[in-house]
């Protein structure tokens, strides 16, 4: 018979004899390291929780397309200036997370009506709260990319425009995606002016075949929240990258560039397979495949002529976002 049993069966028995000091402060010590137990278990699922509403909130999972948007805009252009790279990360990060936050501010509304498990209808976060979050998250990245020169403290305002004009409208006008596409064109545009040789044709050119691909991407995702069938022609625009590819890519240059781009290609298909064979088709499923894919993108966007580490780091990345969208929603 245990002690802890033994000490309350005497305690519940009138026939026992009075209880000695030690055996009420082995009571309370039971008591005290019971209430410890339940408390720092309460706790550490309400920290847990308020950490899953704020990831679910900045939908995390797609961090490492934004990193490897950076890394392709960066290396483009020349790479170097290891220092500024150390702040385009953060603060582009900054920026997306905060836009996402913001999304859901405008949305709060229409997800009330539509998507009431999303954290401000559940009652998980208050609009209020995450209105300040949204905020501040754009000022801290503009900040961050201030110090990596005036044109990318210039051009992150530009994109910070882009991002509240986007989540503020997004669900009115049917041109929202194209909005989205010149929001992920600006990260490109601004990692390249971070790099030892400045803005370049490189990471426009390539900066504008990834905008082609979120904006196809975008339109498939607009059926998530507004239900109809997916159309096909903006199937035709996750076909961007690849077209340019082919295009600049001659000679020596043009075998690893395929070789990507049939990663891609079958990535792509992947993603969109269901829209084509009939069946359900989750359209979630599909959003989230392609927004991973966002990393071969880039991944072909440097491909000829990037150094083994940098595709080891994107592989990993693709790893990694794959992994994050099991944990947090990446839509």
């Amino acid at each position: 018979m245990s002690g802890a049993f033994f000490h309350f069966q005497q305690l519940n028995s009138p026939s026992t004899a009075r209880a000695t000091p030690d055996d009420n402060n082995t009571r309370v010590s039971i008591f005290s390291d019971t209430a410890i137990s339940v408390f720092l278990h309460v706790m550490n699922h309400s920290f847990a929780g308020r950490f899953r509403t704020l990831f679910v909130l900045g939908r995390v999972s797609n961090l490492p397309t934004v990193w490897s948007n950076c890394l392709a805009g960066w290396w483009l252009s020349g790479g170097g200036n290891g220092w500024k790279l150390t702040l385009l990360l953060p603060g582009i990060s900054a920026l997306y997370i905060g836009g996402m936050f913001l999304n859901d501010a405008f949305d709060a509304d229409f997800d009330r009506k539509r998507r009431a498990s999303r954290p401000i209808p559940s009652g998980q976060i208050s609009a209020d709260t995450v209105w300040t979050f949204g905020w501040a998250w754009l000022a801290l990245g503009i900040l961050l990319l201030i110090f990596c020169g005036k044109v990318a403290g210039a051009l992150a305002v530009v994109l910070a425009i882009c991002i509240v004009i986007y989540d503020a409208a997004h669900k009115a006008i049917t041109a929202s995606p194209w909005l989205m596409g010149l929001c992920r064109f600006w990260v490109y545009v601004i990692a390249g002016s971070t790099a030892a040789n400045g803005l370049d044709g490189n990471s426009i050119w390539c900066g504008v075949a990834l905008a082609f691909y979120i904006v196809g991407l975008s339109c498939v995702a607009r059926r998530e929240s507004f239900r109809g069938p997916v159309p096909f022609w903006p199937l035709l625009l996750l076909a961007a990258p690849i077209i340019l590819a082919f295009l600049l890519n001659a000679n020596d240059a043009r075998k690893p560039a395929m070789f990507i781009s049939l990663i891609l290609a079958l990535w792509i298909v992947r993603c969109v397979r269901t829209i084509f064979i009939g069946g359900e088709i989750n359209v979630g499923r599909i959003v989230t495949g392609l927004l991973a894919g966002i990393i071969f993108v880039d991944w072909l966007a440097v491909v000829p002529e990037s150094p083994r580490w940098l595709s080891i780091i994107l592989i990993a990345l693709f790893v990694l976002a794959n992994f994050l969208q099991k944990i947090v929603p990446a839509t």
